[in-house]
């Protein structure tokens, strides 16, 4: 299989389903952002050492796979690319997030990001999960998004969130409290 296939250097490239489209449509844009998140995640994974959370954020980029060719698909045959989401790995993420938090102090401040490159990666992903998370809603303005892909992505930057301080707390780093001026 070529990699190149010269058909997009004219700025154009075809959605799933044949449909050219300028490289700079919304759904590019969505699918990018989600492939963007998908590498930070990888990097998350290269840094921690835990093997049960790489387990779990390889599960979550399998998913972020799922979204992508499902946003990736024209409107007209998007429901042929429906993601294979379901209830339960939405429900995954929040029992991750508790089982994460049992362990965490309770949180009186914002904390700044920060504290190793794994902490900061963590965090990096959660603020592109974010953007994902607002260019989906975005999209959905306009075309139909099947609603559990907002669901995911919301409860995803909160998986991300709760990582980086469980990560943290297992390397023990202090959390930085944000103090503001005054």
């Amino acid at each position: 299989m070529k990699i190149y296939t010269k058909k997009g250097d004219s700025g154009k490239t075809s959605l799933l389903g044949g449909t050219r489209v300028v490289k700079s449509h919304e759904r590019i844009e969505v699918y990018g952002t989600i492939d963007e998140l998908n590498s930070f995640l990888g990097m998350v994974c290269d840094l921690d050492s835990d093997l049960a959370r790489v387990k779990i954020i390889r599960n979550i980029q399998s998913r972020l796979f799922t979204i992508g060719s499902s946003l990736a698909a024209e409107t007209a045959r998007s429901k042929d690319f429906k993601p294979d989401l379901e209830e339960a790995d939405v429900m995954a993420l929040e029992n991750a997030i508790d089982q994460m938090n049992e362990t965490l102090p309770a949180m009186k401040n914002f904390i700044l990001p920060g504290g190793s490159q794994l902490v900061s990666s963590s965090h990096i992903a959660r603020t592109v999960c974010r953007r994902v998370e607002r260019l989906v809603v975005k999209l959905a303005e306009s075309e139909e998004i099947e609603e559990i892909i907002v669901r995911y992505l919301n409860r995803l930057s909160d998986y991300l969130f709760v990582l980086a301080r469980k990560q943290g707390h297992d390397l023990g780093i202090e959390e930085i409290p944000w103090k503001p001026r005054g």
